[in-house]
């Protein structure tokens, strides 16, 4: 079985009550993190996950809002971590090591004063990272780890993860438009979860910059067009833009009825929308 949270649900746009972006994948005792949004660490805490526990971090790009929390991951699983200390494991697309470098670099002061502070700190934060566009992930791990490039250009490369443990399957998609490699991705997977904006509400507003992000995101219709080409049981839908209200607000069940609908037009399996933490078991 594979366990699926949905850490952060939200945009770049600062929301009370949604994190940035960030998915929590789990298998047997291993734990992936894909992409660190604003709060992730929170988000962990939220759903029993300690940084030390993660098996790694997986960015599917490298835009802000998607790695907007990394440094905290980093510094987190390093200066938490009391017995057992170990590299913490982090695979993107290219460009994810100077990523990372400069991270390190921006954390350079606070190493310092920690390394000054605890005796038992005796050495900086050690990170492996690997870059991959495309093929086999090789951790050593018991769930088996694929990827793919997907098109959210001009932001290139991105990447998507295939999950493969017994007999249960997901891909984690991040921002991408519908492309050929994510369909084969996709192929023989039980389920999706895949960001999604609702092109018909944003094309209507009078802000060119909010437009500018029809072209490079899929919109509900697009993400639930290709799980149902791949045949899939489940698609769980994230990043939702616009925000959807919270739970407690009067419209919520309304607003979600709406994006589950139009997913329901074009998919028929089941649909997942739901609040920072749903969890989904597969």
């Amino acid at each position: 079985m594979i366990d699926v949270t949905l850490l952060g649900t939200g945009s770049p746009i600062p929301d009370p009550h949604r994190a940035g972006p960030s998915t929590l994948v789990q298998a047997g005792d291993e734990n992936y993190l894909v992409d660190a949004g604003r709060g992730v660490l929170m988000r962990l805490a939220g759903a029993g996950c300690a940084p030390t526990m993660l098996t790694a971090v997986l960015l599917t790009h490298l835009h802000s809002d998607h790695i907007t929390d990394l440094n905290d991951v980093i510094t987190s699983s390093w200066a938490l971590n009391m017995d057992d200390p170990k590299p913490l494991r982090i695979v993107g697309p290219e460009g994810t090591k100077e990523t990372v470098a400069r991270i390190l670099h921006f954390l350079d002061l606070d190493i310092g004063y920690r390394l000054a502070h605890h005796d038992d700190l005796n050495e900086p934060p050690q990170v492996e990272v690997t870059e991959i566009t495309k093929g086999s992930l090789d951790l050593s791990t018991a769930v088996s780890i694929s990827t793919a490039p997907t098109d959210h250009r001009p932001v290139d490369p991105t990447i998507a993860f295939r999950f493969d443990y017994q007999e249960s399957s997901v891909v984690v998609a991040g921002d991408t438009i519908p492309c050929t490699d994510l369909d084969q991705l996709c192929n023989g997977a039980k389920a999706l979860v895949h960001t999604a904006i609702r092109k018909d509400i944003i094309e209507t507003l009078p802000l060119q910059r909010a437009k500018d992000i029809l072209n490079y995101h899929s919109s509900v219709e697009e993400a639930a067009e290709t799980a149902q080409r791949a045949g899939m049981e489940t698609l769980i839908l994230t990043h939702y833009v616009p925000g959807i209200p919270p739970a407690e607000n009067e419209f919520h069940e309304l607003v979600v009825q709406q994006w589950r609908d139009r997913a329901a037009e074009y998919f028929s399996g089941k649909v997942e929308i739901g609040d920072d933490l749903l969890k989904i078991s597969l």
